[in-house]
């Protein structure tokens, strides 16, 4: 009877040790996360509260907010341009991602083999992304122009093929815009996958490879499932990046011709700095937060994200 009450309580006293280590580690735990939180809270938490109180008013930066209610977000459900430009977005991200995303994938498969000369391959397809978005926008408004001045109507000339307003009709503004973006965010892209690759155990494809399995077994089967959260983070930044472009539009098009590649930024741009209606421009950008947490889910579904991804 002595020993079982001993070994009861040596057994309690033992719960009681790991209750306090664990209560010891959420605290240090939490006073290590309390500077991004606070960072968190005051720099995003904050301005998206007042972003949300601001979305219910009417402001034009001249005079003092005054309430609206939900008068604003009645305005955008009846404006037939915002959701345009919303539907502009959603096709260059439909289109555009997944195709970045592939040749992304091919590439960096590519530059794990070990290549000759991969590093200034690397530096090559990299080097779009750290040029300014400015920068980019000037060439490609080169490669676009129209007539023998434009470098692809200058090469489609020795084929036959007739000078074509790319930025300028606008059944081809969009298409246009769409290569380009898928140009500019290739190279990310590709050194995030090739990153993920390198950290693969080569012991896996020597396993499989005495099994029998083919390269495009050894790829489906072990490199495409290991690398599902990088592409999950992948997809999710690259939606986000993607409902962000304001300054390539800017300089190429205008949202133009006749509104063809007006984007959400854009759009919330013209309402806010060229009509002064800041209450309703910021009742958009809310309703761009909400569009992008579902298409975050939604690439979550697709990519069978995980919590620890």
């Amino acid at each position: 009877m002595t020993s079982t009450t001993a070994a009861s309580r040596d057994v309690t006293g033992r719960r009681a040790q790991r209750h306090t280590l664990a209560r010891r580690q959420a605290a240090w735990g939490w006073i290590f996360a309390l500077p991004a939180t606070l960072h968190i809270a005051i720099w995003t938490g904050f301005p998206i509260i007042v972003a949300m109180l601001l979305s219910l008013t009417h402001y034009d930066m001249l005079n003092p907010p005054t309430w609206a209610g939900i008068e604003n977000y009645i305005t955008i459900a009846n404006t037939p341009l915002f959701w345009r430009a919303m539907l502009h977005n959603l096709i260059i991200a439909a289109v555009g991602i997944p195709i970045s995303m592939l040749l992304a994938l091919v590439l960096a498969v590519m530059l794990n083999q070990g290549i000759r000369g991969s590093g200034l391959f690397r530096t090559a397809v990299f080097l779009p992304h750290i040029t300014a978005t400015v920068a980019i926008a000037m060439i490609w408004l080169w490669i676009y122009s129209p007539g023998q001045n434009g470098l692809l109507n200058y090469i489609g000339s020795f084929f036959g093929i007739p000078n074509q307003g790319f930025l300028n009709n606008p059944s081809l503004a969009l298409p246009a815009v769409i290569v380009v973006t898928i140009w500019q965010g290739l190279g990310l892209k590709t050194m995030i996958y090739l990153a993920s690759m390198q950290t693969i155990d080569a012991q896996l494809y020597e396993a499989a490879e005495i099994d029998g399995a083919s390269a495009v077994q050894k790829f489906m089967s072990i490199t495409v499932p290991i690398l599902k959260p990088t592409t999950f983070f992948i997809l999710v930044t690259s939606i986000v990046g993607n409902f962000q472009t304001f300054d390539l539009i800017y300089i190429l098009t205008q949202g133009g011709p006749a509104n063809a590649t007006t984007v959400i930024t854009y759009e919330i741009y013209q309402t806010a700095f060229q009509q002064f209606r800041m209450g309703l421009a910021t009742a958009q950008s809310v309703v761009l937060l909400v569009v992008l947490v579902l298409l975050t889910i939604l690439a979550r579904k697709l990519t069978g994200g995980r919590d620890d991804d």
